[in-house]
């Protein structure tokens, strides 16, 4: 039996066990299990070939944004027309073949965004180059999930269940557990809150399954065990995915919103994570910029030089919470070791300007200048 007819089964298993106390320990080794072939799944064989044309793309810019979804929602459509790359749009399925990069410029940021090709269901199996397309994705800060307004919620949980099985974790944080492989000792079990999905026997179990016989483990949140087995893992990615709605990593876009009624339409904006827009009609694509903006959590910090006005021309574009000695870096290496003390302007600061150290916090639009020893 391949490694699919085994994933097949088990997920039939899963989905015919009854959920409840009698049950949990057998569905947390399935899962374990499943998620062990699914990651086998992934690995690249030897007699593989090269990258597919367009897949490689060297990452550029401030941030990387991917755009996935179905054929023919528009995604080449959007590329057009929020970047001055032409990707080929037509009103037939597969028109993308491969990755097709553009630069959205935004608040003196350059974003990279990324017209992926349409995957089907069974991408996560490598159908319709679906593998090549997620390992992609995996590299973006944001996912703008493109989903056609007229086609309702199916291709939204499609999408989220392909991205889900290779490790894609959509709008959600990393699982606040501590585990560390010993050479001995066994199984070191702790929590700091009750547990509710989660029993030691359990734990225990689904390490077994994955050959570790001695850990050490702390639960600081009521985790279930997938939650569990995607630290052990170690190769999940958690990021926001903006949908056709509002804000942060995977963001949903319901497009061709000129297809469908007013009242659809305001169901759709009211969910989270989403966003409306119809590309052939340009409407509301400022406000998804500014949503791109709010996930992607970038500051633009400006510098001054002694004695001269305030360069608002070239901007420095950092994570939200970066300190004056991110900027120092961003600048040169060699600055934060040769630093003074800064002077800055802004809304981070009790008064402008004011004297602050490394660690001081940056906030948008703030003016820095840097004295050195």
């Amino acid at each position: 039996m391949g490694i699919l007819e085994k994933i097949s089964e088990i997920e039939k298993e899963i989905a015919r066990t009854q959920k409840n106390k009698a049950t949990e320990y057998h569905l947390g080794l399935l899962k374990a299990k499943l998620a062990k072939y699914r990651a086998q799944l992934l690995e690249p064989s030897k007699s593989a070939s090269s990258k597919g044309e367009g897949f490689d793309v060297m990452k550029s810019g401030d941030a990387r944004v991917a755009l996935i979804g179905f054929p023919s929602v528009g995604k080449s459509t959007f590329l057009s027309l929020m970047t001055s790359t032409a990707s080929e749009a037509a009103s037939y399925e597969f028109t993308t073949l491969t990755c097709i990069p553009g630069v959205i410029e935004y608040k003196g940021a350059n974003i990279q965004l990324l017209d992926l090709p349409g995957i089907i269901e069974g991408a996560a199996q490598g159908k319709g180059r679906g593998r090549q397309v997620i390992a992609v994705a995996r590299t973006a800060d944001v996912v703008i999930m493109m989903l056609d307004a007229t086609k309702g919620e199916v291709q939204r949980s499609l999408l989220e269940k392909e991205l889900e099985s290779v490790g894609i974790r959509l709008n959600k944080h990393k699982p606040n557990i501590y585990f560390k492989p010993k050479k001995g000792g066994g199984i070191s079990f702790n929590s700091t809150v009750t547990l509710t999905q989660c029993s030691e026997k359990l734990v225990q179990l689904i390490l077994h399954e994955y050959k570790i016989f001695n850990a050490e483990v702390l639960f600081r949140e009521d985790c279930s065990p997938d939650e569990f087995i995607d630290v052990i893992v170690g190769n999940r990615v958690y990021m926001p995915c903006l949908y056709h709605q509002p804000p942060p990593s995977q963001s949903q876009v319901y497009n061709k919103i000129d297809q469908i009624s007013m009242e659809e339409v305001d169901r759709l904006a009211r969910k989270p994570n989403s966003v409306v827009i119809s590309c052939g009609m340009k409407l509301n694509l400022d406000y998804l910029l500014e949503m791109l903006w709010e996930y992607l959590a970038l500051t633009c910090i400006y510098t001054k030089k002694r004695g001269q006005r305030p360069d608002f021309t070239d901007a420095i574009i950092l994570r939200k919470g970066a300190s004056v000695e991110h900027v120092c870096h961003r600048i040169h290496r060699s600055l934060a070791s040769q630093f003074k003390y800064a002077l800055v302007w802004g809304t981070s600061t009790k008064y402008s300007p004011q004297r602050v150290g490394l660690t001081h916090t940056m906030e948008h639009e703030d003016v820095i200048q840097i004295v050195k020893k």
